[in-house]
């Protein structure tokens, strides 16, 4: 422990700030082996679909040009399908962004007519646009194509059973999920309330889809919504799936005749998934995946360590140490714009890229408010290498998520305490 402490001083951490963390440390060993417990699971499903596609390094090669009979691309989508259950899926590394691969998903399925309902309240910020809640006329949302919107806000947190029942209409075509907390102070959805709500919104009108916005929640637990009857999920490649060494990419997963009309939306009709070269990426994407059982477990240690130090130096954490873990993200509320941007501010010093910038706020592209983004980070955006971003908005909660080694996180941890610490927020 000395010597770990030497270390620690070197980063000009308040010996102080060391003990608490060892005894954070004691306090959610156990939660640690429950994560073990679910990484080991999620890691032989990822070998087993490897193995049943019979993975070669021949289909490490990239194409060029069209992309035609791209054999590794063909793998790759079944590697996923089978990994996650689901009769098919789209694994790209050209889709830029998770609320690209829903966009597709979205676009891809609504026609003019039909209406999108969400469930769980407003979608992210970055999918209002999309929709036509926000943003310029004629820009083409979803909304400029005829498809109406509505939503059920959450009740405490959870779905509205009733609320939902009474939603359901005949234009009902898509009802959306938002598996994590996204900028809410609400507990993300766990697989088996997700299997809940499908049932109740099939038992009210069969025919209508179900899509469940996965970003964050891959291999947290032990099933993804694909398992339990969501007929199309979709998430990001430089989030857990992409094990923090996929440089871009996006998927989407479900039923095969909903994944051929998305893939249409992402190149052409009559084309849909047969073109796009690779252009060498296969290799990342299989090592990605491959890797990303483990990454999501050091993210996850990270999150439920930060729940406890934090909840010990007196801020209100969502999840709480030993609440459910059903996305990577951890929210800590510090009820004033002084702490969110300590805190972020100190989440980048711990950072192995970009250590000397200070994120500041900023209009940010698809936000509605000014945020904070504390990212040092190998891959531009990646959140699944330890990040913390905040909206400036009371009440002032910043959303930390990622890590891909555990001790990284700590440190980062550590680092924003003593920023809390030395801008007077907390007193030791």
């Amino acid at each position: 422990m000395e010597n770990k402490r030497k270390y620690y001083e070197e980063f000009n951490i308040n010996p102080k700030i060391i003990d608490l963390v060892k005894e954070a440390e004691k306090a959610v060993s156990k939660s640690f082996e429950h994560i073990n417990f679910v990484k080991e699971q999620n890691q032989l499903k990822v070998i087993h679909a490897m193995q049943r596609e019979r993975l070669s390094d021949t289909h490490f090669s990239g194409t060029t040009g069209y992309g035609y009979n791209d054999r590794g691309r063909e793998i790759l989508d079944a590697v996923y399908a089978h990994a996650f259950h689901a009769e098919d899926a789209l694994v790209r590394h050209s889709i830029t962004c998770g609320s690209h691969a829903l966009s597709l998903c979205l676009y891809g399925i609504l026609r003019p007519g039909d209406e999108l309902l969400s469930i769980t309240g407003k979608p992210y910020d970055t999918l209002e646009e999309v929709i036509g809640i926000r943003g310029e006329k004629d820009a083409g949302s979803l909304k400029d194509y005829g498809v109406t919107y509505s939503q059920v806000e959450l009740d405490n947190g959870l779905i509205d059973d009733q609320a939902v029942i009474n939603a359901i209409n005949e234009k009902t075509k898509l009802v959306f999920i938002q598996r994590s907390r996204g900028y809410a102070w609400r507990p993300a959805l766990t697989i088996s309330e997700i299997e809940r709500v499908v049932k109740l919104v099939k038992s009210v009108k069969a025919d209508t889809l179900i899509m469940v916005d996965n970003c964050y929640g891959e291999f947290v637990e032990d099933r993804e919504p694909t398992e339990v009857g969501v007929d199309i999920m979709a998430g990001s490649l430089i989030k857990n799936p992409g094990g923090g060494i996929v440089p871009s990419g996006g998927y989407v997963a479900g039923k095969k005749d909903l994944v051929e009309k998305i893939s249409y939306r992402m190149t052409l009709p009559g084309l849909g998934r047969e073109v796009g070269a690779t252009l060498g990426n296969n290799r990342l994407l299989f090592q990605g995946f491959f890797l990303a059982p483990h990454i999501v477990a050091e993210s996850l240690k990270g999150a439920v360590f930060t729940a406890q130090i934090m909840q010990d130096l007196g801020f209100t954490t969502h999840p709480g140490p030993f609440d459910p873990r059903c996305d990577i993200i951890q929210a800590i509320r510090f009820n004033s714009e002084k702490g969110v941007i300590a805190f972020c501010q100190g989440i980048q010093k711990g950072s192995p890229v970009d250590s000397f910038v200070t994120p500041e706020p900023w209009d940010m592209p698809g936000y509605d408010s000014p945020v904070i983004m504390a990212a040092g980070a190998f891959i531009q955006g990646s959140s699944i290498e330890l990040s913390a971003d905040a909206p400036i908005r009371a009440p002032y909660t910043a959303y930390m998520q990622g890590g891909l080694v555990y001790e990284h996180v700590k440190l980062g941890v550590m680092c924003a305490v003593q920023e809390l610490v030395d801008y007077g927020i907390i007193v030791l």
